[in-house]
Parts: C-alpha cells; structure tokens; sequence
C-alpha cells in the first residue's frame, strides 16, 4: 500500500460484534468453564464497550459490574457508569476504594513524591504528569504539572525517582480494583473482563495484575476509533460515547496523549495501523499534517515502548520445565 487514509480503520461493526459476542459465550462456557462475566466500567468508551459486547454474548442476567470510585476519580465518571449500567439491564454494585488506597499508603507515597519534586504541595493542591518529547524524537520526558488552592498553575520537571514512585503509589488503584474484580468473579463463579483497547494494549498502557490482568480481553484487537465504533454500533447513551479519553487516575483532569501517546489517540491509531502495515511515515506526516521527521519519530516512539513494555505481556518465567501442565495446555 502506498496511499493511506482514514478508512483503514473502517470495519464491519455488526459483523464484529456478532463475531466478539460468539467467542465471548465460547470462551466463557466451554474453556474457562464459568457461568458469566465480571466488568469493571468506569464510564469510559473501552470498558462501557467491553461490558455491552459482554452482555451481547451472555445476556444482562450473566453480566456483573462494578463501578470502583477513589479520591481522584471524577464524578462524571460514576454518572456515566451507572447511566451505561441502566440502559444495559446488568446488576452492578459501587465500592469507594479509597479507604483502602489510604490505608495502603496509596496517597501518603505519591503526595511525600509530589513533594520532593513541589515542596509547597499539599492540601486543597491538584496534580497531573504531562510527557514530552515523543514526536519531537527525544526521549520521553516527565513533568509535574500542579495548580494550587488559589488556582496558580505550577510546572517542575520530575525526576525520576519521583516519577517512579508516584506512578508506583497510583498503580495501587488498579490493582485493588482487580482484587475487587476477582472476589466477585469467585463468588459469582464469573471470569473477569479485561478493557484495553488495541492501542493500549500493543503499547504496554496498563498495570501488570492491575487493569492488565483478566481472563478475557474482548476489544484487545480493535483500535480505540473502532472502540468508539462499536459503541455508537450497539447504540450505547451519547453521553458515554462522547466520553474523552482520560485516565481518570490524578486529581487534575489528564488526556492520555498528555501522560503517555505521542498524539492524541485517533491519530495514533492511523500510526500505530501504519506501522503495522509497513507504510512509508512519509505517508503519515501527509494524512496527520506533521513532517516526515516527527511521523518517524512518533514510529520510533511505538517501537521504543513496545520493547520497554513487553515484560508486560510476559507469563511468569519458570526457571524449570513443568512438563505435565505444559502437555495440557
């Protein structure tokens, strides 16, 4: 292919959610031998997508959700979520996890991190971490971006240490709502769904047994403009389909081309399409109206975190054969 242009991403939205919906019953049934589905929905398009699709295939009666608020969670969030759990017909239960992250040490260790890097951070202060460099072809680079009490914006750059220990102390969110996840599943003798979409999942954006972990990934193979699709497809609220992708994880709003893309997320699905299918960046920097030199940065980009990102996907590695579990896998 030498031209390229925004129909690559163009699919058969009936004939793929009929085709997820088959391969959801099969999986559930016949090879994880459950009797339906756990989501966790936060109002946003991959996981409000994830759970439709799931009642698609199981019916609202085999479908379980939950809705997993915290300290920084917006509350727009939770109006979407419960709207999503209305119109699907599917029981669905709100469990406030911050009591938890606190007593965990979830807030302690970020904000005593945020502080190294903002000393005057503290009480009624509201953060986020910005990232540069990915289409300007350096390396990825970390900023505290705050705004205090009075509403005065503040930027730092963030070290390293800090950076590693804030993203440390948040990744708690995730993985306290897995353990949610799975209580409900063994009790309900329910699998677990996991949400990410294709460009979240090839890129390495999410926690390891945190938001990664699931027994089932429905949506892993399509591109978030497909998510977005699929949901306008099976007629969810415009509320939820309009919904901007955030991370919903620091207490000031963050788009995640802000925290981790390179581009906002439709232009890196047509990049991350490219690159899949070998298309000169030439061709991308004419569709997105960048240079040649920033469309084979943004390449470079997706290249450098896959690589830094595979141990993600990795199993656990046994330092020796267990021959009679591997001959029936």
């Amino acid at each position: 292919m030498t031209k390229l242009d925004w129909s690559v991403l163009d699919i058969d939205y009936e004939q793929e959610a009929d085709r997820i919906a088959r391969r959801l019953r099969e999986v559930t049934a016949r090879e994880l031998h459950k009797r339906g589905l756990v989501v966790a929905i936060s109002g946003g398009i991959d996981s409000s997508s994830s759970v439709a699709l799931a009642v698609r295939a199981l019916g609202p009666e085999r479908v379980f959700a939950l809705i997993l608020p915290e300290r920084d969670s917006s509350d727009d969030s939770a109006v979407r979520a419960n709207l999503l759990a209305g119109h699907l017909g599917i029981r669905v239960e709100t469990v406030d996890i911050a009591p938890a992250l606190a007593a965990i040490g979830c807030y302690a260790a970020r904000d005593e991190a945020v502080r190294r890097a903002l000393p005057e951070y503290g009480d009624g202060w509201r953060f986020k971490i910005v990232i540069e460099g990915g289409i300007e072809g350096r390396i990825n680079r970390f900023r505290l971006v705050a705004v205090s009490p009075d509403g005065d914006q503040v930027e730092r750059p963030l070290g390293l240490a800090e950076y590693l220990q804030i993203v440390a102390a948040t990744n708690f969110k995730q993985r306290i709502r897995k353990n949610l996840e799975y209580f409900h599943a063994d009790r309900l003798n329910y699998a677990v769904v996991g949400t990410p979409n294709r460009l979240e999942y090839d890129q390495g954006f999410f926690v390891k047994n945190g938001d990664g972990s699931a027994d089932v990934k429905p949506i892993a193979h399509l591109y978030k403009t497909q998510v977005y699709g699929m949901a306008r497809h099976l007629g969810l609220p415009e509320r939820v389909c309009a919904a901007v992708p955030t991370t919903d994880t620091y207490s000031l709003e963050q788009g995640q081309d802000e925290f981790y893309f390179a581009l906002p997320y439709r232009s890196m699905d047509l990049a991350l399409w490219a690159l899949n299918h070998e298309v000169a960046a030439s061709e991308l920097a004419r569709v997105l109206d960048i240079s040649d030199a920033q469309a084979e940065a943004v390449y470079e980009d997706i290249r450098t975190k896959r690589r830094t990102t595979r141990y993600l996907h990795r199993a656990p590695i046994l330092v020796g054969e267990v021959n009679e579990l591997d001959a029936h896998a």
